[in-house]
This record gives structure tokens, sequence and C-alpha cells, in this order.
């Protein structure tokens, strides 16, 4: 070191103290202004500039709420109650974004805490319920871990006295209160009694105290058009029953129409209590279209009569009647034998009479009047000449194939050139060979559908052939005449009764199935009789037992008549194995599960009971049941518990048992053990399981799904999957599923899927994806499928089957020349026909073994089909029931449900004057002013009368 240095230092050393600690000081300051000061620097800092950012107001705002609470911490009580007032008045007076939370709870949030100390110190008075309810709105802003303080401090509030109503709080704190309420209903519910009692739950609200506050949330939240708010809640607390003393003329609409769209949603009961809610709405404003829709719904028949006599205009209840004929509703059920409906057009109406007359008069109005024949449906022209003649050489199939064309292509207008116009001695019917004349015979049935009184001299003649075939042709015939239809003289039960008990299987086999396609829905106990001892006789042969039996499921779907199920149960139970292992058998599982249709629990009893048979047939019976039981609901455990059956590998446990047997033999196994073992695999695969409840399984899938649109595409994708990775018997399945999923409704990606699986290897998934090309174009006359079947055509110009398929397909598809449709859903697809489901499902259950029924002798089974048949049109009346052409706009049906204001329920419209013809998914509106409708959809045949507020002027 220098002698400088030194000095230097020693000069440093001898400073003052007290000067040197100043400017270390300053130097820190200084530091700490330049590196922001740290954490709490910057904190101190953030707090002072939004002190500076608050305005003047919010400042005064701030420190008024500030000094009020102050003021409640004195000991003055005098001055609790101005000081609790001006707070209620500032924090209801409060204005502000609806995006931000109002300033008074923002400013007021830091002293919750200390306000429920001061709250819990306060005897009971006037002023704490007061206090009670600042501190409920105030518990919306604070994070209460749980222990929903909002919905706490308002009940302790109404158990004070003097609580005023929570809607003065607005609307935001409503939602949070019924949200809390809900929550505390839940945790009620999920706790236990016990544990209830142990704990310390003496704040916790009553059920009666959560009950009683709903009920002054309800009316706040229709007032204010949040109804499915209140629905909602109602729902929560398990309250749905009190929702209609709340409703008025105003919110009526909308709440009903919510409730009934959630119904596909809930879980039973509540999905039954809704539709009885709304429906007791409807009645309470005299809506009594749309109850009389819930009432079908709810196949109540103490309740659609209680609908119908209620209706005391003659306009209303004409109306109602074509309702109840649309959804084949007995007349029975709305009448006693000693008073009979007097008015002759009511009866005509629900008994379908006239239906003939207006679907041939729609038919003249569209221009196709004029009869088809097979080569306008065909267009051979367009097909190359080698694969046209290569269609004939099976001239007998291909003839049969041409008898259910034409009469599905004309059906209904009477005047087919095949068989009604056929000149005598020519007939088409002896164009066909042994059971093909049965089905031709038959077919004149379908060509004068509905027409009663011109069908039976037309049919009568075959009735009186040499041909066994053609007279069980003509008493099917007889049957699907009457489909659908009811007259005085009840000709079609007349006219088969005694070809019931004959020696003849075809007649006898003819007259039940004839009796039970005329008869479907009607619930005629004078028929269980006639059929039942058929399906009771042991000795009777399966096929007609089996048949028997359908016949009367058809007859009484939906209504499980205590007389037949238990006698089919005990039939199942009696009969050999062998019998039971018979084709036949499976149409009487069938059988049991229509009488189940729509029943959902009800059909537990016989489910279990059907586990107690130890044959195959229990197993296809129970799924059968099961998926009838709930047709239509979209009951999301069901479809669960159908994959779950779909995906079983019946077998692989037998094969491990093979191969365990095999191995204990020893390796020294040979010659006489050998061939034992070739006769052991013979055996197992003679008694391969069965596995026919799994195809079953998949069509119950589609039939739980189809009355709900989002569970619908959910199923698509399902399907995707089972044809991947499915047995063969599930991948025979999926096409027949689609096609119960879409029946006329060709949307393009379906008709993709399904024209790839109709170029299958397994030739069985390529037949039914065929049928199922032509039950989902229906009577749509579409273009594209049209073209894709006409490929087909000539891609499967050597296979008989197939191209019998083909043209099948081709005749459903120009169904009715493209005016009869087979969706079970009418009523803007609020109703689904439990007889339209029979159709589809017997057929559909047919093809789980096409070549064993439809495609060898029993091809008859395909008129099955008629249950389903109704004609696609929208015709208007006037009050006596003439025809009326008024404008309609006819678009794309829109979910409205729960949408603000009066929303368009239709789009991509265009206007049309009735008679029109109507598309699934389709919705129809009055264009003219001078008419309102008198039910509450147009569709079908809609009433109209004459607008009381209409003039020239308008």
């Amino acid at each position: 070191m220098t002698r400088q240095e030194a000095e230097q230092t020693i000069q440093v050393t001898s400073e003052d103290p007290k000067k040197k600690d100043a400017k270390e000081k300053e130097q820190e300051s200084k530091d700490g202004a330049s590196s922001g000061a740290g954490v709490n620097g910057d904190a101190k800092g953030k707090d002072a500039k939004k002190e500076d950012e608050l305005s003047e107001e919010d400042l005064q705002l701030k420190n008024e709420l500030e000094m009020l609470v102050e003021r409640l911490k004195e000991s003055e009580k005098d001055l609790y109650r101005p000081a609790l007032e001006s707070l209620r008045t500032l924090i209801r007076t409060s204005t502000s974004s609806m995006t931000s939370v109002p300033k008074p709870l923002k400013f007021l949030r830091p002293h919750y805490p200390s306000l429920k100390t001061i709250y819990s110190s306060w005897t009971s008075s006037e002023d704490k319920a007061l206090f009670a309810e600042i501190l409920s709105v105030l518990a919306m802003t604070y994070s209460d871990n749980g222990h929903r303080e909002t919905l706490k401090f308002r009940v302790a509030a109404r158990r004070v006295g003097g609580a005023e109503d929570p809607g003065l709080w607005g609307h935001e704190y409503m939602r949070h209160l019924a949200a809390e309420l809900g929550e505390e209903y839940n945790a009620r519910v999920l706790e236990d009694d016990e544990s209830r009692q142990s704990g310390d739950n003496t704040d916790r609200p009553s059920a009666d105290e959560l009950l009683d506050l709903a009920l002054l949330i309800v009316p706040f939240s229709l007032k204010h058009n949040a109804e499915h708010d209140a629905v909602d809640l109602l729902l929560e607390l398990e309250a749905i029953d009190k929702l209609p003393q709340f409703v008025d003329k105003d919110t009526y609409q909308r709440t009903c129409l919510y409730m009934v769209s959630c119904v596909n949603l809930l879980v039973p009961p509540d999905d039954l209590l809704f539709l009885r809610t709304a429906h007791e709405i409807y009645r309470k404003h005299d809506r009594f279209a749309e109850a009389m829709t819930i009432a079908l719904r709810l196949g109540d028949p103490a309740l659609i009569r209680s609908d119908f006599d209620a209706a005391g205009n003659p306009l209303m209840r004409k109306q109602l009647a074509y309702m109840l004929g649309r959804q084949q509703v007995p007349i029975e059920w709305l009448q006693d034998e000693d008073a009979p409906i007097e008015d002759s057009q009511i009866v005509d109406a629900i008994n379908n009479a006239s239906l003939s007359h207006h679907f041939t008069s729609f038919g003249k109005e569209l221009s196709v009047d004029e009869p088809k024949s097979l080569e306008d449906i065909y267009k051979s022209h367009l097909d190359s000449s080698n694969t046209t003649l290569s269609s004939t050489v099976d001239s007998a199939r291909g003839n049969l194939a041409s008898t259910f064309v034409n009469a599905f292509v004309n059906a209904g207008f009477g005047n087919d050139r095949l068989m009604v116009g056929a000149e005598e001695g020519n007939s088409w019917i002896y164009k066909n060979k042994d059971h093909g004349m049965l089905s031709a015979a038959a077919s004149l049935g379908m060509s004068l559908l509905w027409d009663t009184e011109v069908g039976l001299g037309h049919i009568d003649k075959y009735t009186y052939s040499a041909d066994e075939n053609i007279k069980a042709g003509a008493l099917m015939a007889y049957g699907i005449l009457h489909s659908g239809v009811r007259t005085e003289m009840d000709a079609a039960l007349a006219l088969l009764t005694e070809h019931v008990d004959s020696k003849s299987v075809p007649l006898k086999i003819s007259a039940i199935v004839g009796i039970g396609i005329a008869y479907a829905g009607s619930a005629r106990e004078d028929i269980v009789p006639l059929l039942l001892q058929h399906v009771a006789d042991e000795t009777a042969p399966m096929e007609v037992a089996s048949l028997a039996a359908l016949s009367l499921g058809f007859i009484f779907v939906g209504t499980s008549q205590g007389e037949i199920v238990p006698t089919i149960l005990q039939t199942m139970m009696e009969r050999e194995p062998s019998q039971l292992d018979d084709k036949w058998a499976r149409f009487m599982g069938l059988a049991l599960a229509l009488l189940f249709l729509g029943q959902q629990d009800a059909s537990d009893a016989t489910i279990e009971t059907l586990k107690a048979i130890d044959h195959p047939l229990s197993k296809q019976s129970q799924v059968l049941v099961d998926m009838c039981s709930f047709a239509g609901t979209g009951n999301v455990l069901k479809i669960q518990t159908f994959l779950h059956d779909c995906l079983e590998h019946l077998g692989t446990d037998d094969k491990s048992d093979d191969e365990d047997g095999g191995n204990e033999e020893g390796p020294g196994a040979s010659g006489a053990n050998g061939a034992s073992s070739e006769q052991n695999k013979d055996d197992k695969e003679k008694e391969k399981p069965n596995d026919t409840f799994q195809g079953f399984a998949v069509i119950g899938i589609a039939l739980v799904a189809m009355g709900e649109d989002v569970g619908s595409e959910m199923v698509l994708r399902h399907m995707g999957h089972l044809m991947h990775y499915g047995e063969p018997v599930v991948r025979r399945a999926v096409p027949l599923a689609l096609a119960l999923l879409n029946p006329s409704n060709p949307e393009v990606s379906l008709l993709d899927t399904l024209s790839k699986y109709s170029h299958d290897n397994d030739l069985d998934v390529a037949i039914n994806s065929i049928l199922a090309m032509g039950l989902v174009g229906a009577g749509t006359n579409n273009a594209r499928l049209a073209q894709m079947l006409r490929q087909l055509a000539n891609y499967y110009h050597k296979e008989p089957d197939s191209l019998f398929m083909v043209r099948v397909a081709q005749g459903l598809i120009h169904m009715g020349k493209g005016t009869i449709g087979l969706t079970p859903f009418h009523t803007d697809r609020q109703l689904m026909s439990r007889t339209a489901v029979c159709g589809l499902l017997a057929t559909l259950v047919s093809f789980t073994e096409a070549r064993g029924f439809v495609l060898d002798k029993s091809h008859w089974m395909l008129y099955w089909l008629v249950s389903a048949m109704y004609p696609r049109f929208l015709i208007t009346l006037d009050e006596e029931l003439k025809p009326l052409p008024v404008s309609v706009r006819v678009g794309k049906a829109v979910d409205v449900v729960g949408q603000a204001g009066k929303p368009r329920g239709i789009a991509g419209f265009a206007t049309h004057t009735t008679p029109v013809r109507m598309g699934v998914g389709e919705r129809a509106e009055l264009a003219d002013a001078r008419w309102l409708q008198a039910g509450n959809v147009l569709e079908g045949i809609s009433l109209l009368y004459q607008n009381p507020g209409w003039s020239e002027d308008d």
C-alpha cells in the first residue's frame, strides 16, 4: 500500500458514523427506486395506483359503504336500521355492465368476514332479518367452499321474520340462489339420516324451507322469460307437480314445450311425471289438441277419453277424432256400449273410414293417379342388353318380385294393370308358381288398400279358387285391405274367422295373419279366444302357434293384456326344446315383446319369468321384451346393455375347453381316440351356441334410440364399429338397425353407408342392406337411391336372391308413387305409432334369417309393412269436412325450445297450396291469415276455421 492510499483509508474510517449511515440509506433508497423497490414496494405501488384510478364518485361510494359498515360495529342500536337500509338501497340501485360485479358488492367484499361476525352477535329482530338478506347477497361474491351461504342467510332471514321478496335483489341473485337450492337438496339426498343427525346441522334448512323458497323463485323465473330455470329447479327438488299453479296464459306454451322436449333426456319415473304435468297445464288452458297429443304419448285410455269428452267445440272434437284415427286408438276407449258416439263424422274419423277417399283425391291433385308399369320402375332400357337377358332366366322368382313391386308402387290407388285391371282369365296370379300365387293374390289387398267398399268385391272371386294358395292369398288380402280401417260391417273378422280353424295350414296361417294386420292396435277382446287357443295348444305346429301369438301382439300392442302374456309364457315353458329350436319360435318372443311396447318397467316381472326358461329362446325373448318396453325413449342405459350383448363372443369358452380336453388325453392319443376327437369336433359344430339374440340386440339399439335425435346420431357411430368388429350375426343385423333408425328418410351419408354394405362379401349382409335401402327411401322417389338400385340389379344379375331383394327395394322406394311413407313418428315427431312399429319390427325380425323366411316360401312377410304405411300428405278441410285449398309454407322443422322471442319454426320454406306432400323432418305453417287451425300442428288431415279477427283490409 502506498502512502497516499493509506491516508485515504484513515480519512474514511475517521468519518462521523452518523454521516456514514445517512449516506448508506440514501444510496439504498436510490438503488430501490431504480430496481422497482422489491416485491413489497411493487404491491404498495399497485394499491396506490388503484386508489388513483378510482373516480371521485366511486371513491365517495366506497367511503360511504365503509362508514356504514363502521356504524354497524358501533354500540348504538338506533343507527343499525338506517345503516342497513342505506346499504340495501346502495346495493339495489347500483348499475353496472352485465360483465362486471356491481361496485357496492366489490367494495363490501373485504368486509364480509367482519360483517358475519357482527351478525352472529345480534339477537333476533327485523334488523337482523334485513342484515341476513344483505349478507346473502354479499355471499355471491365470496367463495364459501361448499357452505352455500347465499342460501343459508336467505333461510335465516325468513326464519327471523320480515324477509322481503328475494326477486327484488335481481335476476343474478335469483339464479345463484336457485343453484344453491339444487346443490343443498342433492347433498341432503346423498347424506344418510344418521350422519345428518350426528353432524352440526342446526343452521341447515329443512326440506320444507327449501321447497318454500323454490316456490318464490319459480314465479320470478316465469315472469322474466326463464321458464327453463323454473322447470329445472323443480326437477332438482323433485317437485315438478307444483308447477301448474304458477303458469299463466303468457308462459304455458314455452314452459310446456321445454318440458316435453326434456322427456327423452329424463330417467323413469321423471319422464312420465313431466308429461302428466305438461298435460295438466294444457288442459288448464283449454289446449285440447296439445293435451291429447300427450295423452296419446302416455297411452292412457282414461286420459284420452277425458280429453276427448272435455272438448265442447264440435270442430275441436272432429280434429281430435282425426288425431285418434292417425294413432289407431280403439273407439271402445272413447265410448260405452250404453252411450255410443252419435256423430257419424266423428266415428268415421276415428275409424279412418274416409282415408281411402282422401288419399285418392290427393293422388289426383298431384297427378299420380295413373297406374305405373313395371318398366317405369325398373327402367331396364337404361341397362346393358346382356344383363337384361340374364335377369329373365329365373322367371318364377322374377315374376314374384314383380308382384311385390306392383303391390307397393300402386298401393292404395286400386287401378294397377297387373291385378285389379287384368282381363278375366289373364290374371297375373297364374304367372306365379305354388307359394308365389299366395303373395300374388294377397297383393290385391295392397292395391286396393283402405278402400273397403270396392276392395271386397275384387277379392271375393279368388276365395272360391280351387288352388289352396290362391285362396289363402285372398284371405290375407282381406286383412291387408282393412289395415288401419274399421267398418261397421266388420267384414275382415266375419270372413276370416271360419278359416282360423281350417285343417289346411296355408289357409289357417293366412287367416290368422290377416286378422292380425286388419285389427292391429284395436285391442278387440272378442278376438282373444279365437287366436289364443292355437297359442295354448301344444300339439299345434310351432309356425301356427307363433303366428297366432304374433297376431295377438299386433292387436293388443302396448297393452300388456293380462290373459295373453301368461299363456305365451306357459307355452314357452311347456313345449319341448326341439319345438323351441324351430325358426318360427322367435315370433312368439316378438309377440310377447309387442304386448309391452312402450310400457317401460312394467315388463320387469315378465323378463324375470323368462330367465327361468332353460333355452336360447329365453335370452332372445328377454332382449326383445326389453327393447320394446323402452322403444323410442332414448334410454342410454338400455342402449349400453344391448351393446354389451352385441360384443359377447360366444363359443370362445367352448374352444378353450376343447383344447384343455385334448391336453388331458396326452400325447399318446391316436387311432380310435383320433376318430372320436373328429366326432367331438362335429358335435361341437352342431352344438354351436345360439347367437340370434345378438342380432335382436342390434335392432334393439336402433329401436330405443330412434325417438331422440342426438341418440340416433351416436348410434350411427356405434353401428359402424359393430360392422367392423362384430360377429357375422351382428353384421347382418346392422343394416336392419340403420333402416329402423331412418325409415322414409334417405340421408346422403346413410345411403353411402348402405351402398357400401350392399357389396359386402357376406351375401346375407348385402341382402339386408338392399332391403334397408328400400326402407330408408320408402315412398320418397329418391332419384339417387333409384340409380344405386339399378346399378345393383346389374351387379347381382346372376344372384337370384339378391336380385329379388333389389326389385323389392325398387318397389319400396316408389311406394304409392311417392305418396306413402313408413315412418312411425307423426304429429311433428311427438307421437310414435305403435302399429307402425309392429309392422317394421316383424319384417326386420324375419330378415334376421332371410333365407329361412322371405327368400324361402314366406315372402308374404313383406306385407307386414302395411301396418306402417300411411300417406305423406297434408290435407286441409273446413268445418263441414270439405276440402279447403289454402296457402301453406312447408320447410325444414327448426327446434325453437328455449329460444328468446317468437322464432320461426321452419327454415328454407316454400309456399304451396294444399293438399301438400310432406317429408320426414318437415313442418308446415299457414300462410293465409283468413284461416286458423284447430289442431296444434299442420299434418295429415287438419281442420281450419275462419279467423274472426280478419278483415278485407288486412
